[in-house]
C-alpha cells in the first residue's frame, strides 16, 4: 500500500527527531513525541497545514486529504506534497518543521481548551451525550451545575433500560475531569447515599 513512500518519508523526516508511524485514516500518521504532523496515505506524503500555511498550500496547487466517515466526506488539514517536491528534500523538511510546530501548538491548545460538548468530557461518549440530552441536560455547564447524582436520576427517569452504577462514576469523573476508575470508594459511597 503506502510502504515505499512511508519508508522514504520516515527516513527523510527522521532528521527532525525520533519519528514513528501509526495506522490512521486509511494510511499512516507520522509522529514526533506523540504529535502527529504528517500523514502518508494514497502513496503520498501529506503535511499538516495551519491557517497561515493552508492558503500557501492551495496556491501551490496542493490538495487536502479527504476521507469518508459514515458516508460523508471529511476534509483534513493534511495536504499532499507534489511528487516533484521529492527532488528538493530540503524544502520538504522546511515545510515539515512548520507542520510539526503547527501540530504542537494545536495539541497544546486542545489540552488547555475546555470541552464544549458533553461527549468530549472524560469517560463520556456520544451515546451518553444523547442520554443526557433526552434527560434535558444539553451542555457541559448544565451537567456540572446539576451534578452527577441528579444527572444520573434524570437519565434513570427517561431511559427505559436499567442504568448501571458505573454510569454514575463516569458522570462524577467527567465533572471532575478524571477517569471514572479513580473515583474513590468514599466518594462512591457518598454518591450512593445521595441516590
Amino acid at each position: 500500500m503506502d510502504k515505499p513512500i512511508l519508508k522514504d518519508s520516515l527516513r527523510l523526516l527522521s532528521s527532525l527527531g525520533k519519528v514513528t508511524s501509526r495506522s490512521m485514516f486509511g494510511g499512516f500518521g507520522v509522529f514526533i513525541d506523540d504529535t502527529m504532523f504528517a500523514l502518508v496515505v494514497q502513496d503520498k506524503l501529506h503535511l499538516r497545514g495551519s491557517e497561515e500555511t493552508i492558503n500557501l498550500f492551495k496556491e501551490q496547487g496542493l490538495e487536502p486529504y479527504v476521507y469518508k466517515k459514515r458516508g460523508f466526506p471529511v476534509v483534513t488539514k493534511y495536504f499532499a506534497i507534489s511528487p516533484e517536491s521529492w527532488k528538493e528534500p530540503d524544502l520538504i523538511l522546511i515545510q515539515a518543521v512548520v507542520a510539526f510546530d503547527v501540530a504542537k501548538k494545536d495539541k497544546e491548545k486542545q489540552k488547555t481548551a475546555a470541552p464544549t460538548r458533553i461527549k468530549d468530557l472524560p469517560n463520556l461518549r456520544l451515546a451518553t451525550e444523547r442520554m443526557l440530552k433526552k434527560a434535558g441536560i444539553t451542555t457541559v455547564e448544565e451537567l456540572r451545575n446539576i451534578g452527577s447524582v441528579n444527572a444520573y436520576k434524570a437519565i434513570q427517569q427517561t431511559h427505559s433500560n436499567s442504568v448501571s452504577a458505573e454510569l454514575l462514576w463516569s458522570l462524577e469523573g467527567a465533572i471532575k475531569g478524571t477517569h471514572w476508575s479513580v473515583v474513590s470508594a468514599e466518594t462512591r459511597q457518598e454518591l450512593r447515599k445521595q441516590l
